[in-house]
């Protein structure tokens, strides 16, 4: 068995994301399993280089795992020839700036998203990484999530028959920060620095919808901002200029119609953080991040409308619990092994730079519906 070393620049691992599931349950994950094997002989032993601009905090990170290498240089970094990948989980309007550098350098790239703040920049990253050769990816974590992963199993099986209809809840209550810290960082409420939930979340639903349903083909929506203040990390007010709500339809290659909505100013009322709702022909499902149900044409009640009496059945017992039937790992860690395997075994992998700019596209063309308010037809995108 050959160990290869494989070192990545990790920007933007002091960020609750990029430190939790990318170092931590990812990466670092990977070298307590003592690598990962490629099945040719050949065992990846990852070295993350961890960048930021923070130095203390890095070291304080590096220290804490027991890493040694941390830079707040990242144009030395990237003309490091030992460097082979670069990761970005910085925040959303520094990412495209760091993306160009490190395709120019030669890098394969895998990134959070939205890759951009716009359609233009992400396209342009899209093309400037195939002109260059380089692998890319780019982070598409709910489909891996056990939950979801039951629903495609459901749908690759044809337990629906013909999808009607797709329902996506997603959201809580994030803090103002005034009278308890808010759990997200404030520059998700400033629209001048890439913040909003339609951009933050329309990518996610573009790779959902379009992974296990069909691509999107119109999208309409109405984004709002319902809290207009909130207190940032050093308890001090800010306007906030971005949308922390929006309510969206999105039509679907072959007719099915979905409608999500998302949300950082609701209270949860229901089993998990996110849950989609699927209704077919032939039945229906349930799905959150870990769990789903069924129900089934042939075992599916006769509910029969009477406001006049109390409820007197139990509708959510009346659904039937998907089994796992299959060991889940972290989605995150999933995802990451099938790019470094598409990097150094040359794996398949379609969740590159283009899909990730189709999700940008579907943000834009939602904020657009939102000003415009009416209905718009989303392309397809090419490099």
């Amino acid at each position: 068995m050959t160990r290869k070393t494989v070192r990545i620049a990790m920007n933007g691992v002091t960020g609750r994301m990029g430190y939790r599931q990318h170092l931590v349950r990812s990466i670092l994950a990977l070298r307590e399993q003592s690598g990962l094997d490629l099945g040719d002989g050949t065992v990846l032993w990852p070295e993350p280089v961890l960048l930021g601009r923070r130095e203390h905090a890095l070291r304080e990170i590096a220290e804490r795992h027991g890493l040694d290498q941390v830079s707040t240089d990242v144009d030395a970094v990237l003309a490091d020839p030992s460097v082979d990948i670069y990761f970005d989980a910085q925040v959303t309007s520094a990412r495209e700036e760091a993306l160009t550098k490190a395709i120019a350098a030669g890098k394969h790239v895998y990134t959070e998203k939205p890759t951009a703040t716009g359609l233009d920049g992400a396209l342009a990253l899209a093309r400037l990484a195939h002109a260059k050769g380089v692998k890319h990816g780019v982070v598409q974590d709910k489909i891996f999530l056990p939950g979801l992963r039951k629903l495609k199993r459901l749908v690759d099986g044809g337990f629906f028959g013909r999808i009607l209809s797709v329902r996506g809840e997603f959201g809580y209550w994030v803090f103002e920060g005034d009278w308890q810290p808010a759990q997200r960082p404030s520059w998700n409420y400033r629209a001048e620095d890439g913040g909003g939930i339609v951009l933050d979340m329309f990518p996610h639903w573009d790779y959902v919808l379009h992974e296990l349903f069909g691509r999107v083909t119109s999208v309409q929506a109405l984004a709002a901002t319902h809290i207009p203040q909130r207190w940032d990390e050093n308890g001090k007010p800010y306007d906030a200029t971005a949308d922390d709500a929006a309510y969206g339809v999105f039509e679907l290659e072959g007719g099915a119609v979905a409608q999500i909505n998302s949300s950082w100013a609701v209270r949860v009322h229901r089993d998990e953080l996110v849950e989609f709702q699927v209704d077919g022909t032939e039945g229906s499902a349930v799905a959150g991040l870990r769990g789903c149900r069924v129900q089934h044409r042939g075992a599916t009640p006769k509910p029969v409308w009477n406001p006049d009496v109390p409820a007197t059945e139990v509708f959510r017992d009346q659904w039937q619990e998907v089994p796992d039937n299959a060991e889940f790992d972290n989605g995150f860690k999933a995802q990451w092994e099938l790019f470094l395997k598409h990097v150094y075994a040359d794996a398949p992998y379609h969740w590159d730079l283009l899909a990730g700019a189709r999700g940008v596209q579907l943000a834009e063309l939602g904020l657009k519906s939102s000003a415009e308010g009416r209905r718009i037809d989303v392309p397809e995108i090419s490099l």
